[in-house]
């Protein structure tokens, strides 16, 4: 038979012959076409090759033998359309088929494609319950080989607070309040990876662990906790201290890591999303402990001296020094200090030459970009931003978003730092002047009160508002709340407050630390803050009675120095040495210090 027979037969097919849904089997699903004819459909769910497969039917009856040659689909032989390539009709019997537009073309008679096999549960479509099932394995496999963000997602799901929880860890002891102790493992995990990028603390837990330096002192900590502080709190641990610790910010907390520590035997008060109350609690907690005081502090922002100072100050007669690694808790100290009310040494890290110019700069350099594009998503080419404060933090600030192309403007109150700031290519401008037409408002100061109401009544439609230093206060959040403005949640540390005429502007971590409350910060440039640390503590608590007074210390530049040298081997950096005429000359002794204890 000639394929115009065929054809021509082919198209005297009415449309009320082709079946309707009803007379098709169960397992072939129709698709109406625009046309209004119904065809089979090609459903990506029907096999496991979803998207690349259509499904075409094997002929009812051959055609000349009565039958109209509706294709009728098998699942179990799917050969791509595409493959369905003309042939010479002589060679293959001429015979057409109905295209899904309803067109008749001639096709060349196909054989049977067999394919292999095919699982069942990928053939059929999943029921609700087998997809909420699949999901779990799929999520429990990811968590298995590890992802943090897995166990940031399990800590949401319990709503009961840690402080009405009764946990214990594997070994029975239950002296600590987390979030979730069955994050451990992957808490562990984190700081695994933690210590690959804090070469110095480990050098320093290796070579002092046979010594102890450590041994007796009973150190309480208020600081953020994450993976980098569990690598120091391990390496004090190492060195012979014990140690209680409470969270220094109440949205930084890693709660897989505070239950890692936990099981691990340490004392730990502190989950992401304490409120004000739960914040004091955890401090009083690690202080207020029958059979157990303190004879070291090491603190972030100053808010443990303070709570001990008001609450406890009878502590301050057994306890040898005090470590503060903040301006906000480092001014608190010297304010004490000024009134003749400071009890014991303390140490100022925060300005150390290590802390400086690596954590406040390099630091503040990379992670004020990660915290602004993980709650905001924001675009900074062209971006005008005004950055208050130009000291070393903002100084990180400032490069990272000139170097992304945008537009930045400082406010300074110290004309050294400003002169900085213009020598560096920035406008320095008041506040006042730019605030209703930058797009984002970073503070940097440790101040309060730098952005007030009336700047943040001016500012425009959108604008981003956050902070950078380490004082909740720069913001003045506290303004905000009242009731003719309205505060909606958009995402975990992003809010919209919006005015009644409809204006809105982002406010990250209601005004808290950016890049610990939002982001993360580089593991490596927190090694050099922990190691600085860590020799502070060793300092003041082996210090012979006399060598420190009741006052403010600068870390000795040696230690600075000796810092530093532990770290110059994770890039394979080699120093010059100073010959002896060399050192004669300069007046200087060849191991150092290099620098006058003066200089910062």
């Amino acid at each position: 038979m000639s394929v115009q027979v065929v054809a021509a037969k082919m198209a005297e097919v009415e449309l009320k012959d082709v079946p309707t849904g009803k007379d098709l089997p169960a397992e072939s699903p129709v698709t109406p076409t625009s046309e209004g004819k119904n065809l089979p459909r090609n459903d990506p769910h029907e096999a496991g090759s979803a998207a690349a497969v259509s499904p075409i039917a094997e002929p009812s009856a051959k055609a000349g033998e009565g039958g109209t040659g509706l294709l009728t689909p098998n699942p179990a032989k799917m050969p791509q359309a595409s493959s369905m390539k003309r042939s010479d009709p002589q060679q293959n019997g001429g015979e057409a088929f109905v295209n899904r537009d309803g067109t008749v073309a001639e096709a060349p008679r196909m054989k049977k494609i067999q394919f292999a096999d095919q699982k069942q549960e990928f053939n059929k479509r999943p029921s609700k319950i087998g997809r909420r099932s699949l999901s779990r394995s799929i999520s429990q496999s990811s968590t298995d080989s590890y992802s943090s963000a897995a166990s940031y997602t399990d800590s949401s799901d319990d709503e009961t607070s840690p402080r009405d929880k009764q946990q214990k860890n594997s070994k029975g002891n239950g002296d600590f309040c987390i979030k979730n102790i069955k994050q451990a493992d992957f808490g562990r995990r984190e700081i695994e990876i933690a210590e690959q990028e804090m070469p110095a603390l480990m050098a320093l837990r290796k070579r002092a662990q046979g010594e102890k330096p450590l041994a007796g002192a009973k150190i309480v900590g208020c600081t953020h906790i994450t993976a980098q502080t569990a690598v120091l709190m391990e390496t004090l641990s190492a060195l012979g201290a014990q140690c209680r610790w409470a969270a220094c910010n109440i949205y930084s907390t890693q709660n897989e890591v505070a239950a890692a520590l936990a099981e691990g035997g340490f004392s730990v008060f502190a989950w992401k999303g304490e409120s004000e109350d739960d914040f004091w609690w955890c401090i009083d907690r690690c202080v207020n402990v029958e059979g157990w005081q303190p004879n070291m502090i090491l603190d972030d922002g100053g808010d443990l001296t303070h709570w001990i100072y008001k609450k406890y100050p009878s502590m301050f007669k057994k306890i040898k020094g005090i470590v503060e690694e903040s301006v906000t808790g480092v001014h608190r100290l010297y304010q004490l200090s000024k009134a003749g009310k400071l009890c014991v040494p303390a140490m100022n890290v925060n300005d150390s030459v290590t802390k400086q110019k690596f954590d406040n700069l390099y630091c503040c350099r990379e992670s004020i970009l990660d915290g602004l594009k993980r709650t905001t998503d924001v675009m900074f080419g062209g971006k005008q931003v005004v950055v208050c404060g130009y000291g070393e933090v903002g100084k990180g600030c400032c490069a990272a978003l000139k170097a992304m192309g945008s537009i930045v403007y400082v406010t300074e109150i110290d004309p050294i730092c400003a002169l900085q700031a213009c020598m560096d290519g920035f406008r320095l401008v008041k506040l006042t002047e730019v605030i209703r037409q930058v797009d984002i408002v970073i503070t940097c100061t440790g101040n309060k009160n730098v952005v007030v109401r009336e700047n943040l009544d001016r500012m425009k439609n959108g604008c981003i508002v956050c902070n950078m230093g380490h004082s909740n206060t720069e913001i003045d959040v506290a303004s905000l709340r009242t009731p003719e403005l309205t505060w909606e949640r958009v995402r975990s540390q992003v809010d919209h407050v919006i005015w009644p005429d409809g204006k809105r502007i982002v406010l990250l971590a209601e005004g808290r630390l950016l890049n610990l409350s939002c982001s993360t910060v580089p593991t490596f440039v927190l090694s050099i803050t922990a190691t600085t640390q860590a020799l502070a503590l060793i300092e003041l608590y082996n210090a012979p009675e006399g060598r420190y007074k009741q006052d403010v210390y600068l870390l000795p530049k040696k230690m600075d120095e000796y810092v530093a040298s532990l770290h110059l081997p994770t890039f394979d950096a080699h120093l010059t040495e100073l010959s002896d005429e060399q050192a004669k000359y300069l007046g200087l002794n060849k191991n150092g210090p290099f620098k006058p204890n003066y200089y910062r």
